[in-house]
């Protein structure tokens, strides 16, 4: 029967008697320490975030203090540098992605007609690698051990420990840990968004949200693994003295600019574009029409995302690089500012085209791209490298980050905050101080940081705790030292809206009237989610498909009961959003916050140098993942097919490249990928910038034997585990198993051979940045031979328990995708330290 032929009173009674069964959660303390639902976590993650970001202001206001008038002693140099270190790091690692991430999760699934996102443990995980990272990075300032080298961290003097104290093993141990729930929220949104669209949800009827968020996501994969690899150098550097950044040893501290802004840049991005993505929900809504050029804004997101990541040496123009490169950079700097005017040109046409609907929101949306304007266009003026080489490490660049980090992260996100709190809590914040706490904002944000352009200009420069009154600055500081402070009072109108919202009425469904899916939520809705899955066959479904809402309600489209009991959602094919199958969803457990504590552990003692104890918590961190996979994942159904609704069946297991699992697989195999390039590119970084690398005296290297030793039994693990997949689905069982334990056995030999050519060559990895970069590539390649060897260890364990079967083989078939990747860096990696000391 046709989903529109649903007014049959037989079937809405049949309908209405499938309702009477629903998931129900458990409830009370249990609950509330071990909840997935990923509405419930979005909410904790958000309030943390704001959390960190009004401990960040709190910084930001004393530091103000400070710069007020001349030659002030209210706080001394070291305090200064801690607070400015501490105040950047929280706001860009604590605040900004970890903001977006967490609204992400809150509205993707109701964005996209889903009961959840495939992951929900996977999203708990992130919160609590969050939450401990910053309390550790964020309290080390109560301890006088806080990271004082800048957000930035520039070695030498922070990889030097005579230099720099334990404030910098905290900061690097500490967000790298962030960096981890970072990239698992990134692989959650992706996941979700390309297999739990509902069905009709075609890509070019996506909400834009979901579109900003699937370029975000990616965004994270190929931005943070660079950070990552540039992480493990510098700790490297600083815990067993490899010299990657000491040029006295053959290293080079502009390897880490190098590293550290290919994440940067992108990063401002990360930022901006959710929060862009926020205009593009409540734009249309308050013009009461559909978004103008829906193509065009895709392809604008698209494009500044991929013009972000070839921008990043905009932040080295004045390390003296070749001038040819100083042109490259200097045309995508500028270039990267025609789809963000696209972008914002859309919404303004929109605006005009439409019948508008003056609110709180839409203040802040208006306000925010004013802020955000002249951001943009003194970052097209720093564009130029002649004009950097004057205002780099001024002031000026300090007010031109603040414009484009308050006009297009702050203030956007205020917007959706009054935009979204009556479909988190059901309850609206107060207009009045709304637009109380708008003002404020806004006339305290220009007050703060325009003079900061004309006390750049006129010499002042950052990360500076104090000034001579000679420099005659005085008026200019303590003009942006009010405006800070008037910023602070528009922040406390907020939360001071926030804490009175409880004790307001609620109100009354999609207040807005918005023609989104997301907006299907009722005040009173239990934790099953929505009624039923829908049929999308608009963009705004909510306006445009005739008693769309009632339907829904009803149960009138896709899987609107819990025969079994169980949480469950739709998967759906890539690109034209069919149904492919039914997964059901992990409900709460102690596992994703337990695995949180382990790793955390593994970052928290190796800072204070406990390395047992850290292998310990390492070793536990292991036991606990594997615990996870057994009970939490590849479950086998108790019948192979599930009704939906409207005669249509599906399967109740898939695996391949049709299942969420394989997407997770693949995706986090992408960003360890791109980890693994940025210590490669390190390789041929001191290759280019040193005449004699590798040196004469150590031109021998690891020598060729060992690694292509190496690289053949790496292969021969890949194509052991490729040929037990292949095996297995035809039910050979049997010969699968014994290919599996060849892989083990070849995995376990490539840590030998991988790490016998620099032992054996007697490499000193302390006495140059060569025989360090090789031992680098070559201890990441067989520890993640070490971790197939695990991978397959479990496989064998899975068949061997019955819980994995031809008709069942998710596990393998996941495995294999890593060992795809395996067989990729094993490559890399052997071929380079083999044969190119050779080759040179």
């Amino acid at each position: 029967m046709s989903l529109h032929d649903q007014d049959d009173p037989a079937l809405r009674e049949a309908q209405e008697a499938r309702l009477r069964k629903v998931w129900e959660p458990p409830k009370g303390l249990f609950l509330r320490w071990t909840d997935t639902n990923n509405n419930r976590v979005g909410v904790w993650y958000v309030l943390t975030a704001f959390g960190f970001m009004l401990f960040a202001g709190v910084l930001a206001l004393i530091m103000r203090m400070q710069l007020a008038v001349p030659d002030n002693d209210f706080v001394d140099a070291g305090t200064f540098n801690q607070l400015f270190t501490l105040h950047g790091s929280v706001m860009m690692f604590l605040f900004a992605v970890p903001m977006f991430e967490a609204v992400s999760i809150i509205l993707l699934p109701q964005l996209l007609g889903a009961r959840d996102l495939p992951f929900p443990r996977l999203s708990a995980f992130g919160y609590w690698s969050f939450l401990i990272g910053g309390v550790f990075v964020s309290g080390s300032i109560f301890f006088d051990a806080a990271p004082d080298g800048g957000w930035f961290m520039y070695p030498p003097l922070t990889t030097r420990t005579d230099l720099s104290g334990l404030g910098a093993d905290i900061w690097m141990l500490g967000l790298s840990f962030i960096e981890v729930s970072s990239v698992a929220a990134a692989v959650e949104l992706i996941v979700g968004v390309l297999k739990c669209r509902p069905p009709g949800m075609r890509l070019n009827l996506m909400p834009l949200y979901a579109w900003y968020i699937l370029v975000v996501a990616v965004m994270i994969l190929f931005a943070f693994p660079p950070l990552i690899a540039g992480d493990v150098l510098f700790e490297m550097e600083r815990l067993l003295d490899w010299p990657f950044f000491d040029a006295s040893r053959g290293g080079d501290p502009l390897l880490w600019q190098h590293l550290f802004w290919i994440f940067g840049h992108p990063e401002v991005y990360i930022v901006f574009l959710p929060s862009i993505a926020l205009f593009a929900m409540l734009v249309p809504t308050f013009a009461r029409r559909h978004l103008l050029g829906y193509p065009w804004i895709v392809l604008a997101a698209v494009g500044t995302a991929f013009l972000s990541f070839g921008l990043w040496v905009h932040h080295m123009f004045a390390t003296g690089l070749p001038k040819i490169s100083l042109a490259f950079f200097s045309a995508a700097s500028e270039a990267v500012a025609i789809p963000t005017a696209v972008q914002i040109f859309v919404f303004i046409v929109t605006l005009w085209a439409g019948r508008v609907v003056w609110s709180t929101p839409l203040l802040y949306a208006t306000g925010s791209l004013a802020i955000f304007v002249i951001g943009g266009l003194t970052g097209v003026m720093v564009a130029v490298a002649p004009f950097d080489w004057q205002a780099h490490d001024t002031y000026f660049v300090v007010a031109h980050l603040h414009y484009v980090l308050i006009g297009g992260t702050l203030m956007p996100l205020f917007a959706g905050l009054y935009y979204y709190w009556p479909l988190i809590t059901g309850k609206k914040l107060s207009d009045r101080l709304g637009r109380t706490a708008f003002w404020l904002i806004f006339l305290g944000a220009n007050l703060c940081f325009f003079p900061m352009h004309l006390s750049g200009l006129e010499g002042m420069p950052r990360r500076v705790f104090t000034y001579p009154e000679e420099l005659g600055l005085g008026g200019l500081n303590l003009a942006s030292t009010i405006g800070s402070f008037v910023i602070a009072a528009g922040v406390a109108v907020i939360v001071l809206d926030l804490c009175r919202s409880p004790w307001r009425r609620k109100a009354p469904r999609n207040p807005w009237a918005a023609g989104t899916l997301e907006w299907l939520a009722h005040p009173d809705d239990e934790d099953w989610g929505i009624r039923s899955i829908p049929l999308i066959e608009s963009r705004y479904p909510i306006w445009d498909q005739e008693d769309f809402v009632r339907k829904v309600d009803e149960g009138r489209y896709f899987l609107p009961d819990a025969e079994e009991g169980r949480r469950e959602t739709i998967v759906t094919s890539v690109l034209d959003a069919r149904p492919v199958s039914v997964i059901r969803l992990g409900g709460p457990s102690w596992l994703p916050m337990l695995t949180a504590v382990a790793l955390g552990g593994v970052f928290i003692l190796t800072t204070y140098h406990f390395y047992w104890a850290a292998l310990v918590s390492g070793m536990l961190t292991l036991a606990l993942v594997l615990t996870w996979l057994w009970t939490g994942t590849a479950e086998i159904p108790e019948k192979p097919r599930k009704p939906i609704g409207h005669g249509i069946e599906l399967p109740l297991y898939i695996s391949g490249d049709a299942a969420p699992g394989w997407w997770a697989m693949f995706i986090t195999m992408m960003a360890d990928a791109t980890a693994f390039s940025g210590l490669v590119f390190g390789y041929y970084f001191f290759w280019t910038r040193h005449e004699d690398f590798p040196p004469m005296a150590m031109a021998d290297g690891p020598g060729v034997w060992w690694p292509m030793v190496a690289l053949v039994v790496g292969l021969a693990s890949w194509l052991a585990t490729a040929g037990a997949r292949e095996v297995h689905a035809r039910g050979k069982i049997a010969l699968a198993r014994v290919l599996v334990l060849l892989g083990i056995a070849a995995s376990l030999a490539g840590i030998y051979a991988g790490l016998a050519g620099p032992w054996l060559s007697g490499m000193d990895p302390q006495m140059h940045s060569y025989p360090a970069i090789v031992w680098t590539l070559a201890i990441w390649t067989t520890a993640h031979c070490g971790v197939a060897a695990i991978m397959l260890a479990y496989v064998l364990a899975r068949s061997l328990a019955g819980k994995m079967t031809p008709a069942h083989d998710a596990d393998i078939r996941n495995v294999t995708v890593y060992m795809h990747f395996l067989a990729l860096t094993v490559a890399v990696t052997y071929l380079t330290i083999g044969l190119f000391p050779e080759l040179a």
